[in-house]
């Protein structure tokens, strides 16, 4: 395994800009601050940088002299595995997911998280307001979602949905609900924990542990 960085260098995206808005700390980061990792290669490369994952536009990024870059293609499509911390991030669909079971019984954690903007004038004196990360082009500046802090008029709501496979394929678990029908034969068994243990769909650790007691029967 090699420790070399050439590609990423090659498919900077975007760089930070300054800003004289005031800033609040808002997590539309996986990390508070970004932290040394590594990317590892489909051919067993190893890029050591100071990673983060960007929930708002569903990209890895990285601290480059001064900037903030985002991994994308040809390294994007090569890429294996984002190790940052102790934690494994992995390419999945149009995003990466956080793998928090990798036995038996697969687990990934998705990040969801949603802009909303200052509002924006409308008719009768009310105000609209952009939700969409796909309508981020539109507010202009976009630039800000790359930095830790964002002016204090915006808000951001996150949110987590998670992917399952148990061995007949990935399935898609976006409510306590629709994991709770996953293990319908045992509804019993999973309404007995969730209530004991206090489980918020939330907090990936502790679903991960819901998971594993229910295929531990």
């Amino acid at each position: 395994m090699t420790n070399k960085f050439p590609i990423l260098l090659l498919i900077c995206l975007i760089a930070t800009t300054t800003h004289a808005q005031k800033r609040i700390e808002i997590s539309h980061y996986l990390f508070p601050q970004f932290t040394a990792g590594n990317v590892l290669m489909k051919d067993g490369t190893l890029n050591p940088a100071m990673l983060n994952y960007n929930a708002i536009t569903k990209e890895i990024v990285f601290q480059q002299n001064g900037q903030v870059l985002a991994l994308a293609d040809p390294a994007l499509s090569l890429t294996d595995t984002v190790l940052i911390s102790d934690r494994k991030l992995v390419p999945f669909d149009d995003e990466f997911a956080e793998v928090i079971l990798n036995g038996d019984v697969k687990l990934l954690a998705l990040l969801r998280c949603s802009v909303i903007p200052p509002g924006n004038p409308a008719p009768f004196g009310g105000t609209s307001q952009i939700s969409s990360v796909d309508k981020i082009s539109r507010l202009g500046g976009a630039n800000i979602f790359y930095d830790l802090e964002l002016p204090e008029d915006y808000k951001i709501e996150t949110n987590y949905m998670y992917r399952i496979d148990t061995g007949s394929g990935w399935k898609k678990i976006n409510s306590m609900k629709q994991l709770r029908k996953f293990y319908k034969k045992k509804s019993d068994r999973f309404d007995q924990y969730v209530s004991e243990q206090n489980i918020t769909f939330d907090e990936p650790a502790r679903i991960a542990e819901l998971v594993q007691w229910m295929e531990a029967e």
